[in-house]
């Protein structure tokens, strides 16, 4: 038997965190001046909806917004206790190129298994991406777990899967990007101005580059639905994931386009991890699917 780890960046929803024996991590920001744990493993699906939306509102309101790492101290105390009950472990990281957390519970993982106090193992899958492409494959590998399939058939299995994981994404208001140093200060005011709304994406090294950039929130909208549709394949084995930090409705709409056009399995459709959703910024909306690698092709 195996545990399988990801940190509250992953966006799975609570009743799947459930459903699927997932074990999450959570980040804790500071939220003008108090400590908030970015995961609550009790809410309803429409709790979080609403959590999402105060949040976000916060957001948008200036509140002053500190985030941070998970400690490896954290991530060793939850390796532990895994292989204490004679349990592998399967953890699926945040990129590494866009957090310090997979460090972290490197750190704790060598920790452990260097003690020689245990004989299971710990295996963790840099996503090389953030949000929904984590939580995804944690899911999947659930799924096989549930099938009987051993500790290494999975990791071995998943362990290809983010080269072809996607994650394309658009944001609200600029600014954020300039806060993380993605755009400058000035770019952000003219690209508001005139309406540019930039569509961004993970890169196979698991970065965050911008793929293009669109006149106005309806044009991005739709290319962002084209890509998913032009790029996935075998859409009905997958779950396409959309993670948006307060644009509900249009995270509906996308569902509704996507399914006029490609037959899915299903969807996964959350509120943004506050962590990672707080540089992003209010009204973001991005997209997860797997293609046959990280290379897209736009509109057809």
């Amino acid at each position: 038997m195996f545990e399988i780890f990801v940190d509250s960046a992953a966006n799975i929803p609570a009743e799947l965190v459930k459903a699927f024996k997932i074990k999450v991590l959570s980040f804790v920001n500071l939220v003008n001046g108090k400590e908030m744990t970015c995961f609550d493993p009790d809410l309803t699906p429409e709790e979080e909806r609403q959590k999402g939306k105060d949040y976000y509102d916060m957001v948008r309101a200036g509140a002053d917004i500190k985030t941070g790492l998970i400690s490896s101290g954290v991530f060793e105390d939850a390796f532990r206790e895994a292989l204490e009950a004679d349990k592998d472990v399967l953890y699926f990281s945040l990129s590494k190129n866009i957090s310090g957390n997979y460090n972290s519970a490197r750190i704790a993982a060598e920790d452990l298994m260097e003690s020689g106090n245990y004989t299971r193992k710990i295996r963790m899958i840099d996503s090389l991406n953030a949000s929904l492409a984590q939580g995804i494959l944690a899911i999947y590998a659930s799924e096989m777990r549930e099938k009987g399939m051993a500790f290494d058939e999975v990791a071995d299995i998943l362990e290809t899967c983010p080269a072809k994981m996607n994650g394309v994404f658009t944001v609200g208001d600029l600014k954020y990007l300039a806060k993380t140093g993605r755009l400058s200060g000035t770019a952000a005011v003219i690209g508001n101005v005139l309406s540019i709304k930039p569509i961004l994406r993970g890169n196979k090294d698991g970065y965050i580059v911008q793929y293009k950039k669109c006149r106005g929130r309806k044009s991005v909208i739709h290319e962002l639905i084209s890509l998913v549709c032009n790029n996935i394949v075998e859409p009905e084995k997958q779950i396409i994931g959309i993670a948006h930090a307060d644009a509900y409705e249009e995270s509906l709409y996308i569902m509704e386009e996507i399914q006029k056009r490609v037959k899915v399995r299903g969807f996964i459709n959350t509120s943004y991890d506050f962590c990672t959703g707080s540089h992003v910024g209010p009204d973001t909306l991005a997209l997860f699917f797997m293609g046959k690698d990280r290379e897209l092709s736009g509109n057809k």
